[in-house]
């Protein structure tokens, strides 16, 4: 049986291909992206389109990445944050207290422990399954902690949210990236591209009678 034709750029059926949706933007902060293995094929996964929209992105798959992963890439050169809201249940969990941080109060280049650049942490998977990420991998959990505050609605509609005010990886992250960069990069070009991006996959989806 042939499967049918995909891109190699978004890893998408042709037909569904997202290249159009790409905008590329030079963030000044890095962004390393974590996707849980079921979201690489997902039809509404917003991680790979926000790394290929961002030039100073990293992607990388997996669900427990190990302490040897984390010791190769975390390095004197960066200041590493966690982008994730609190969750109550850490502390009966056993995981570390996150270390919350302002975004208002970071500027790249002079990061608060003065030892480098930013580089900014997300999960890209669903709620469930980012906190099995999150208590699988301690290196994440003594991350200190982002937690956005007052973003604009999720545009998100065609993936149920675990929260009203829940926002997908691709906007968290520009939001996120926006605030740590006191807006020295312009990310709406990505935003409204996503909303062109929501428009097609709602068109794919079957009416009611």
């Amino acid at each position: 049986m042939n499967k049918r034709p995909t891109c190699k750029l978004c890893l998408r059926p042709e037909k569904t291909c997202i290249c159009k949706f790409i905008r590329p933007v030079e963030n000044l902060v890095s962004l390393f992206i974590l996707q849980h293995p079921q979201e690489v094929l997902e039809v509404k996964n917003t991680g790979r389109l926000l790394h290929l929209c961002l030039k100073n992105s990293q992607l990388c798959i997996g669900e427990d990445f190990g302490n040897i992963f984390f010791q190769e890439i975390t390095s004197p050169d960066y200041y590493d944050i966690l982008l994730y809201p609190d969750v109550a249940e850490e502390k009966s969990l056993g995981m570390c207290s996150p270390n919350p941080v302002d975004a208002n109060h970071i500027n790249n280049g002079d990061a608060l422990d003065k030892s480098g650049k930013i580089r900014l942490w997300v999960l890209d998977a669903t709620w469930r399954k980012s906190r099995k990420m999150l208590y699988l991998n301690p290196a994440l959990q003594s991350m200190p902690r982002l937690n956005l505050q007052d973003c604009p609605s999720s545009i998100y509609k065609i993936r149920k949210a675990h929260s009203q005010n829940q926002l997908s990886t691709l906007e968290a992250s520009c939001y996120a990236l926006q605030k740590i960069e006191h807006g020295a990069v312009n990310y709406s070009p990505i935003l409204e591209a996503f909303a062109a991006f929501v428009d097609q996959q709602q068109a794919f989806l079957p009416t009611s009678p």
